[in-house]
C-alpha cells in the first residue's frame, strides 16, 4: 500500500444505506473505536463537563482541559490523587450522558463480532458488550498499578476512588453524577490515608494507562491480545467488516492502519471509517471501502 489517502465520503443517507448492507452480508464484525466515541457519547475533556468538575484546579493552576491536567506535576500525592479521583470516577464510574455505545451494540450484538479499542473508559462492557471479546490495548481507568512496577499485577480502584471524591465533599446522585452541598467548594486534597502505595515494595501506585515503558500489561492484557489474535486468525477467509469509529492519529497504527492492511490483504475483507471530519480510506482499498463524515452518533441513529 502506498498510504496515499483519499477523501471521498458518501453523503450520510447513502453511507449509511452502504454500510447496513455491508452489516448484513458480513459474516463478522471487528470494531475499532477511539476517543472520538467517547466524545459522541458525551465525554468530554473540556468545556461545561471541565469547569463542572475542575473549576478549582483550574483556577490554581491554568490548564484548561482534563487531559492537560492529567500530566501536571501536584506538589502533594494527596493533591495528585484529589485530581486524578475526580478524573477517574466521571470518566469510568459514571455512565456516558448518551446512549451511543449501546446503539453499537445494538448494531453487532446478534452478530460475530470482536472489538479493538484505545479508549480506557469501559463504556463498552457497561453497554452490553462481552468482555471476552474486547481488546482494550491501552489500559483502564478502573485500574491502579505500581508506577514503578516491581510487579506485573493491576488492582481493582472503584472503592478508594469513591472514597476519594466523598472525602472531598462530592455526592454522587442517583444517576451517579457528582455535586456538591451548596454553597460548598470541594477540598482539594483527600486524606493521607487514602493515598495508594503498592502492596508489594511500597512504592506509588500509579494509573494502568500506556504513557511509557512502564505500562503494565498483566495476565487480563495478554489473555485479551490472544483472543483477539485467534478471532482475526480464524476469521481471515470469511467475510469481515472492519468498522472503525472514530479513530484519530494520536495512535493510528493499532487499529486504523491494521485495519487498512487487513482490508487491503484479506480477499473478502471490507472497511468501514465512521469519523466527524476525517473520513477516508487509501486508494488500495477504496472499492472495499465506505466511508462516512459525521458523528458517530448520528450516524448510528440513522442506521
Amino acid at each position: 500500500m502506498t498510504g496515499q489517502e483519499i477523501c471521498k465520503p458518501f453523503d450520510m443517507e447513502e453511507g449509511v444505506r452502504k454500510l447496513r448492507e455491508a452489516l448484513d452480508r458480513s459474516d463478522a464484525v471487528v470494531i475499532g473505536a477511539g476517543a472520538g466515541l467517547s466524545a459522541s457519547a458525551g465525554f468530554e475533556y473540556t468545556g461545561e463537563r471541565f469547569d463542572r468538575y475542575f473549576r478549582d484546579f483550574a483556577r490554581k493552576y491554568h490548564f484548561r482541559d482534563m487531559y492537560s491536567g492529567g500530566f501536571h506535576a501536584f506538589e502533594a500525592p494527596e493533591e495528585h490523587w484529589a485530581y486524578w479521583s475526580r478524573y477517574i470516577y466521571i470518566n469510568r464510574y459514571m455512565d456516558a450522558p448518551k446512549p451511543v455505545y449501546h446503539k453499537l451494540f445494538d448494531l453487532v450484538k446478534g452478530k460475530d463480532y470482536f472489538v479493538l479499542t484505545t479508549n480506557v473508559d469501559h463504556c463498552f462492557q457497561k453497554a452490553g458488550f462481552d468482555k471476552r471479546r474486547l481488546f482494550y490495548t491501552q489500559g483502564d481507568y478502573g485500574l491502579f498499578q505500581c508506577s514503578r512496577p516491581c510487579h506485573l499485577k493491576n488492582y481493582d480502584n472503584e472503592a478508594v476512588v469513591r472514597e476519594m471524591v466523598k472525602a472531598q465533599g462530592f455526592v454522587a446522585d442517583a444517576g451517579k453524577a457528582l455535586a456538591l452541598p451548596a454553597g460548598r467548594e470541594p477540598e482539594m486534597a483527600v486524606p493521607p490515608g487514602l493515598v495508594p502505595y503498592c502492596p508489594v515494595c511500597g512504592g506509588p501506585m500509579g494509573m494502568n494507562l500506556r504513557a511509557d515503558h512502564t505500562f503494565v500489561e498483566d495476565e487480563g492484557w495478554h489473555g485479551a491480545s490472544k483472543r483477539y489474535t485467534e478471532f482475526l486468525r480464524s476469521r481471515q477467509k470469511r467475510k469481515v467488516l472492519f468498522l472503525e469509529a472514530a479513530v484519530g492519529y494520536n495512535t493510528p497504527a493499532i487499529i486504523k492502519y491494521s485495519f487498512w492492511h487487513m482490508a487491503y490483504q484479506w480477499e473478502n475483507a471490507g472497511y468501514v471509517c465512521l469519523n466527524n471530519g476525517e473520513a477516508y480510506a487509501p486508494e488500495e482499498i477504496k472499492g472495499k471501502a465506505i466511508c462516512i463524515n459525521g458523528d458517530v452518533g448520528e450516524i448510528l441513529n440513522r442506521l
